[in-house]
């Protein structure tokens, strides 16, 4: 799967490379990234599903890369044969017409469709929803409290998401259970059958395509009426744009949280100082730890841990590697954020650590979105579960944990976690 380190003389013997996206690696990558930002910063590689593409290790030429616009987001880029785009995206999407969202387009029109979305997907509205978040988050716990036991990924950290992307797209509560099921089939899809994911992609456009063209007579007080409503200079989403919108900012918004929360409580379980003193702080009714707290937990196991794929549109160097037209480029984000050049005691979780400009939520143009929602849910649900649930503990050894197989994401299949039984 490794070839030989660049720059290695050609009689010298190549340093033995980590095998790479096996069910070891998911457990723990980070030794393999460790010695990849060392031996092989930017190291071309084969991946599981055949496509070969350069990965991007250091935090330096991690930046770089990404705000590099000569490394496209759209695959007509992709100098491999028309077959193999299909495994370079989003199972389906292609087929769905779902490629003209803010993942697979470049500027001009990336910016277009930026700007339209962001006059509808505003902080403003972020800050708005955070009582709905809270309310969602507590009733998920009332779920579960009385029992004494819970999976955090199943019961809590996927449909809390779920939920709250579809309220604010403004999905009927009557059809959410549908977009519950769809995503679950995306979000289980690691290792498993794209056709699975593909046929809930195609399901979910046809919803969503039905949706919106039902509340252009009937607009209201939700995301997907406010992209309808989106102009500027006279310019507008068309009917496909928005579908695409709305399914991106769906798909791209519950996976990325449903990780945020199950790797930022297994990290706190691993690390017991710091959740005591995140706990402590909150106790106090203290916010500071908590907001630098969640960008520590991005940081040190996110839940991107590689940002989604670009194309060279013209041969360049990165990282002292030459790289051709038309070849793939993955940054690797959990790579680039434990590097030791960047970050001191980069494998140290440490709450309270302020110089953190993590790349967890991307750099440049490509910034997520999101960022803000997934920010909000994230801290609103690791501060819930920590005082409503003070003595909740991992209910199996840790090494019984095991991750979702995956390229892009990174996160738990299941969390089993017990604590004293409680009355809502």
């Amino acid at each position: 799967m490794d070839e030989q380190t660049p720059g290695t003389p050609s009689d010298a013997p190549a340093p033995q490379g980590p095998t790479l996206f096996d069910w070891e690696f998911a457990t723990d990558p980070y030794p393999a990234y460790a010695w990849l930002r060392e031996h092989s910063p930017v190291h071309r590689t084969r991946l599981p599903s055949g496509v070969e593409a350069w990965l991007v290790t250091r935090y330096a030429d991690a930046r770089q890369a990404l705000a590099d616009q000569r490394l496209s987001k759209n695959p007509a880029h992709h100098a491999e044969p028309a077959h193999a785009k299909g495994k370079t995206g989003i199972p389906g999407e292609r087929k769905a017409e779902l490629m003209t969202h803010l993942l697979n387009i470049d500027p001009p029109d990336h910016t277009r469709l930026r700007r339209l979305v962001s006059k509808a997907f505003t902080p403003r509205r972020v800050a708005e929803f955070t009582p709905r978040v809270q309310e969602l988050t507590d009733h998920l716990i009332d779920g579960f409290a009385a029992k004494g036991e819970a999976d955090l990924i199943h019961e809590f950290a996927f449909p809390l998401p779920i939920y709250a992307i579809c309220e604010m797209l403004g999905v009927p509560r009557e059809d959410q259970d549908d977009f519950r099921d769809w995503a679950g089939m995306m979000i289980r899809h690691g290792g498993g059958p794209r056709g699975g994911v593909a046929r809930s992609v195609k399901q979910m456009r046809t919803y969503l395509g039905e949706l919106i063209h039902r509340k252009r007579d009937d607009l209201g007080n939700d995301l997907i009426s406010d992209l309808i409503r989106a102009t500027d200079h006279g310019d507008h989403l068309t009917e496909t744009e928005a579908t695409a919108m709305a399914f991106i900012l769906l798909f791209a918004g519950f996976e990325t949280t449903v990780n945020l929360i199950g790797n930022g409580v297994h990290s706190l379980f691993m690390n017991p100082d710091q959740r005591a003193l995140l706990q402590a702080s909150l106790a106090a009714g203290e916010s500071a730890l908590l907001a630098t707290g969640i960008e520590e937990l991005l940081r040190y196991d996110g839940p991107v841990e590689l940002a989604t794929w670009r194309f060279a549109t013209e041969p360049l160097t990165l990282g002292g590697q030459e790289v051709a037209a038309g070849d793939p480029v993955l940054v690797v984000l959990a790579a680039a954020d434990r590097d030791p050049d960047r970050f001191a005691d980069p494998d140290t979780l440490d709450l309270s650590r302020t110089d953190n400009q993590h790349l967890g939520y991307g750099h440049g143009i490509h910034y997520c979105l999101g960022a803000p929602l997934a920010r909000l849910e994230g801290q609103t649900a690791l501060a819930t579960l920590l005082t409503r649930l003070p003595d909740l503990e991992l209910a199996i050894p840790p090494q019984e944990l095991r991750w979702r197989g995956g390229l892009i994401m990174r996160g738990l299949r299941t969390l089993p976690v017990r604590f004293t039984p409680r009355n809502t």
